[in-house]
């Protein structure tokens, strides 16, 4: 459309036109949480019950969303969360989605477990890269891939530590959408109802690359015979502690994150390991059914960290009103998982920046309404939150 909107004005469009794209294999592992989904519906219902409170006959003329994260300005306070099924929903999804976060002056975070090489972002799409990985069993392996990381200049190194072992998910098992692709009577028939995505992402990988696979993985298993459940595929390590992220703090010099702090005492005990900041996040839902809301959290671990380290959230930030209220609430920056990959999934790079444009929009707009200039000025006087 003529318009830039592509016809998606809000993130529940975009999530639409992704299931209408997707087979519903890849869309479940994509979309769904763990369980009976308490901890995502949570997410969203805790962000829901805090309100805004607004300010009128306030000069908004001069607004800005600008922050500075690590000595580093950037053009919003969010940034593109690790996905792994990014290659999957579109080719070289990865590539794509970088490119847009480059184009609004965000970072991007590359998910180990992608389909595309992490050697290849910098080249084929710039801007600020950031890299995510978990801690296999075998930690020389992984640290050979903080070395790949290192080499190819990614500037923050996110270690994700909420998943010691593998979630549930049983749609995942049911649907029987695996990576490597095995085929199956069930999945077969799933993407021959989804052309678009048969021709434009799978058959496009098979005639060029071969079938997608983890490209950052070791070379062993990037070529495994049998396939494995879409979120089983990853040998995690429930072994574990505090010692990894020291070690760590000695491989990694530039920034160093750990994602999927939950609890005031963990984020304390990052920033005594060396950490430089810590993403609060309950993975949106999709590893512990029933944990707390992060917004809920926030406040509690904003506290107890001070300004000795860095504050990110996410999990269920699908308005920029939720990352006005994060902001309110003492977080730094606001990571964005679902939204920019459904944007993708629907078309691509175009899809991935209409996404965020759509966080740009509506960040601005609460701004000027609730009467503030600058995120720096966002403070919880500009809420009003739940007994």
């Amino acid at each position: 459309m003529s318009d830039g909107t592509l016809g998606y004005y809000n993130t529940a469009d975009l999530r639409e036109a992704a299931r209408r794209r997707l087979p519903k294999g890849l869309f479940e592992f994509m979309d769904r949480g763990n369980d009976d989904e308490v901890a995502m519906r949570e997410n969203r219902a805790a962000l829901e019950r805090i309100k805004l409170k607004p300010r009128v006959l306030v000069d908004v003329s001069r607004r800005s969303q600008e922050i500075t994260l690590f000595g580093k300005k950037q053009k919003m306070p969010v940034i593109v969360a690790p996905t792994g099924s990014t290659g999957l929903a579109w080719y070289d999804g990865e590539i794509a989605l970088a490119r847009a976060a480059a184009v609004h002056g965000i970072p991007f975070t590359l998910a180990a477990g992608s389909m595309t090489a992490l050697e290849r972002l910098p080249a084929e799409a710039g801007g600020t890269l950031w890299f995510q990985f978990y801690m296999w069993p075998d930690r020389s392996l992984s640290h050979q891939l903080v070395a790949r990381a290192r080499a190819a200049g990614y500037e923050a190194l996110v270690f994700t530590v909420d998943t010691p072992v593998a979630p549930g998910r049983e749609y995942n098992l049911r649907n029987g959408f695996t990576v490597p692709f095995k085929f199956t009577r069930r999945n077969v028939t799933d993407v021959l109802m989804h052309p678009r995505w048969l021709v434009g992402v799978l058959m496009r990988y098979l005639v060029t690359t071969g079938m997608p696979r983890y490209r950052n993985f070791p070379a062993h298993t990037q070529t495994r015979i049998t396939a494995l459940p879409m979120g089983r595929s990853t040998a995690l390590n429930d072994a574990l502690t505090w010692d990894d992220v020291r070690e760590l703090r000695k491989l990694w010099p530039r920034t160093l994150i750990v994602k999927g702090i939950q609890h005031p005492r963990d984020a304390v005990l990052a920033a005594d390991c060396g950490a430089d900041a810590v993403v609060l996040s309950n993975h949106g839902g999709r590893v512990l059914d029933s944990s707390a809301a992060t917004i809920t959290v926030l406040p509690q671990v904003v506290e107890a960290v001070g300004k000795r380290i860095t504050v990110i959230v996410d999990s269920g930030f699908r308005r920029g009103s939720d990352v006005v209220k994060a902001l309110a609430l003492g977080a730094h920056a606001v990571m964005l998982g679902r939204a920019p990959l459904h944007g993708t999934a629907a078309a691509g790079e175009a899809g991935a920046l209409r996404a965020l444009q759509i966080y740009r929009d509506e960040i601005d707009r609460v701004m000027a309404l609730i009467g503030c200039t600058s995120v720096a000025d966002l403070s919880s006087n500009h809420l009003i939150l739940p007994d």
